[in-house]
């Protein structure tokens, strides 16, 4: 009996960009079905609420079936669980992204040992983009297309008017 192999992408996806998507449609090269998963870090101050980013996630993604969006709270390895998910997939743009992803990666298998952490180079075209980076620039009135969706795109024009963007 084939069980599905089946990966959960975590993130606050705050917003989600266009390198976050590439991780998850390369994934599907390994993975039968990869699950973006929306969770809330405490320590961080979002701009988007979750329901917002659910429906930025999904009006960015094809309608590939095997990509599924969700938003859960609490530890990710309990969310492992429930889903039953094998693996933990985390996109790396540089050296300085493995020091913490390391970290966490130890500390998600010590909690439940049978949940791997799978690493993905991000595309070099992504190597300089981060949700930080997008909001900081897009806060500053800069243009950050071709970075992220364009429903992300339109919603950062929402929240911040001043930003630069091409007419369509």
């Amino acid at each position: 009996m084939h069980r599905d192999k089946i990966a959960v992408c975590p993130g606050s996806f705050d917003p989600i960009t266009n390198g976050h998507i590439d991780i998850v449609h390369r994934a599907l090269c390994v993975f039968d079905k990869v699950i973006i998963a929306v969770g809330h870090n405490p320590l961080k101050t979002d701009l988007f609420t979750t329901q917002e980013k659910l429906d930025m996630i999904r009006q960015s993604i094809d309608s590939d079936e095997r990509i599924v969006v969700d938003a859960f709270e609490g530890l990710l390895v309990d969310y492992i669980k429930k889903t039953g998910a094998c693996a933990i997939l985390r996109g790396l743009r540089v050296i300085s992204d493995f020091e913490l992803e390391m970290q966490l990666a130890l500390m998600n298998r010590k909690l439940y040992a049978p949940a791997e952490t799978f690493f993905l180079m991000t595309d070099y075209k992504h190597l300089f983009v981060s949700s930080t980076i997008v909001k900081a620039t897009a806060a500053a009135g800069g243009s950050v297309e071709g970075l992220v969706p364009r429903p992300v795109l339109m919603k950062l024009k929402e929240k911040f008017p001043h930003m630069k963007i091409d007419p369509v």
